[in-house]
């Protein structure tokens, strides 16, 4: 009569395989997993698993040629092998596929991909960074602290100078860049030579940095500033807080370059040789606005879809046939800016270079400044604002990012000269306009997009506080445009749909244009020749034909 003996409880082993297996399957799927694994472990090499977790082979260099740090190329080197002590232990490659290596394999992989809040994130990203470094020989101010808690991992303390905190930037946008590379790989087993790569300028988020904590003065000092000239660095704890507030996708780094590392030991050998490597060289320097340092610090700073978008253009670079607009090469002007988005439904950014200049100073000083408006959706002719959702950055020489603050929605003001006139007694201002309210706008580009003026964010109540201009002050900012370029992000169908709309534009317009004179009575009849007779001999007396 009493209870029946359970038979079907699972083995203490088993049962961490199982929980092993339901957290990594949420990061990356098992089969794939299964065939990374066996491919890692299989091979009679020691070292499967840490070439398969470093970075593909090049050469880097940055834009202008000046020197990188010496030691940058050994930390990229000791990645693979970092991240595979770190995490999978020094034999987990070598362990035959089984069970028993199998659930170790596991425990790594969820150790640095498995969902975790981002502080904990961006601890292991910098834990690693900081054995790189050590492995290089190159300096590095991260120090590793036990923890009394019992924390494994330790606390990470100490102190990042300007130069390190580049050099940790860089890092991490190889990482992102591995993931577009091909790797390359004979069935042979030869690599292809390295590719050529220019690595992106991190001057704006390195500022970004150490603004934020006060280590530089958001004042006339940023102007020329240069990460080699050094200077205070930033405490471990003043980067992270740096970290979770403006670019906080660099946390997520660490996980995503394991997961797309993975991902490429597991393809075929036949789908890695075909893959092109056309896009992945870079021996050409930023020629837009829209550069690929920009691009990759809108994308860290995004939590949306469009920061997919964004991140492959700072690694590929942006398509040209997404340029909608660029006042260089259109012409200034809000008309010619209207024929070129006019009908594009998506989402777009907006770039923006000015110059801000007093008595005495010129544009040669080489005090510009850009700044840029992400809208979530196309422009619309109107006298009022409108706009779900946008944000506002200061992308030069600081970055900054202002999320909307959800207090109003005043996102976006585009208002073109109608095309009937009529007396207003208060007209609205012809322009583009951003933030703020009608008279007090938060950033205001006139009709010709030859001056642009920027006020102080207490006039505004649609994007969270924050200056977009070094040292703005409390008074608007009036500047000469020099440049505006805007870029759509909704993809081919958007920009399909855009190109359906201009077609059926200018077969209106056309239509509009051809007068069909059959419709017309003979001019002996019209009333135009009946006037034209009354002004030449008004005295003329005319019998109306009844």
């Amino acid at each position: 009569m009493g209870a029946s003996s359970s038979t079907g409880n699972p083995s203490p082993e088993a049962h961490e395989q199982r929980e092993q297996e339901t957290l990594a399957s949420a990061a990356l799927s098992l089969p794939l997993l299964r065939v990374a694994f066996s491919r890692s472990a299989a091979a009679a090499n020691a070292n499967a698993l840490p070439d398969a977790l470093a970075p593909p082979p090049a050469s880097y260099r940055l834009p202008g040629s000046p020197p990188l740090p010496p030691h940058f190329h050994g930390i990229l080197s000791g990645l693979g092998p970092t991240i595979a002590s770190q995490f999978f232990g020094h034999g987990a490659a070598a362990t035959p596929e089984g069970d028993a290596g199998w659930v170790p394999f596991l425990r790594g992989f969820n150790r640095c991909c498995a969902r975790v809040p981002a502080s904990r994130s961006l601890a292991l990203l910098l834990r690693v960074y900081a054995a790189a470094c050590a492995g290089a020989g190159a300096p590095c101010g991260v120090l590793l602290q036990p923890d009394e808690g019992g924390d494994e991992d330790g606390k990470v303390v100490g102190e990042l100078t300007p130069e390190e905190i580049a050099v940790f930037l860089w890092m991490c946008w190889v990482m992102a860049w591995s993931a577009s590379a091909s790797r390359v790989a004979g069935d042979g087993g030869e690599k292809s030579e390295p590719v050529a790569v220019l690595l992106p300028d991190v001057t704006h988020l390195v500022l970004s940095a150490l603004v934020s904590a006060g280590a530089v003065a958001d004042d006339a000092g940023v102007w020329g500033w240069d990460i080699s000239s050094g200077g205070k660095g930033l405490k471990v704890q003043e980067f992270t807080s740096w970290v979770l507030s403006t670019p906080v996708g660099l946390g997520n780094c660490l996980s995503r370059y394991v997961r797309d590392r993975f991902r490429a030991l597991a393809a075929d050998s036949v789908e890695e040789s075909s893959v092109s490597t056309v896009n992945t060289t870079f021996d050409t320097s930023d020629v837009y606005l829209l550069t690929r340092g920009r691009a990759w610090a809108i994308a860290l700073s995004l939590r949306n879809k469009l920061s997919e978008k964004l991140l492959s253009a700072s690694v590929i670079g942006m398509d040209t046939e997404d340029l909608l607009y660029r006042s260089s090469v259109h012409g200034k002007g809000l008309s010619r800016f209207w024929s070129c988005v006019e009908g594009y439904k998506g989402p777009m950014l907006i770039l923006l270079s000015a110059f801000s200049k007093s008595a005495g100073e010129n544009v040669d000083s080489d005090r510009r400044w850009v700044i840029g408006v992400l809208t979530e959706e196309g422009f619309e002719s109107k006298d009022t604002f409108y706009g779900s959702s946008g944000f506002l950055c200061a992308a030069h020489p600081i970055f900054r990012m202002l999320p909307p603050s959800g207090k109003e929605k005043n996102f976006m003001y585009c208002h073109l000269h109608p095309q009937i006139r009529a007396y207003e007694a208060n007209p609205k201002p012809v322009g583009l306009a951003f933030g703020g309210t009608i008279g007090n706008e938060r950033i205001f580009l006139d009709e010709d997009f030859s001056r642009v003026l920027v006020r102080h964010h207490a006039v505004d109540k649609t994007y969270q506080h924050g200056s977009l201009i070094p040292n703005q002050g409390y008074l608007p900012v009036e500047a000469s445009v020099l440049d505006v370029e805007v870029w759509g992000l909704g993809g081919e169908t958007i920009k399909r749909q855009q190109n359906l709309y201009k077609k059926r534009e200018d077969i209106f317009s056309e239509q509009r244009r051809k007068v069909d004179l059959k419709t017309f009575a003979s001019w002996e009849d019209s009333p135009e020749k009946m006037m034209m007779d009354m002004m030449s001999d008004p005295n003329t007396v005319r019998r109306e034909d009844r």
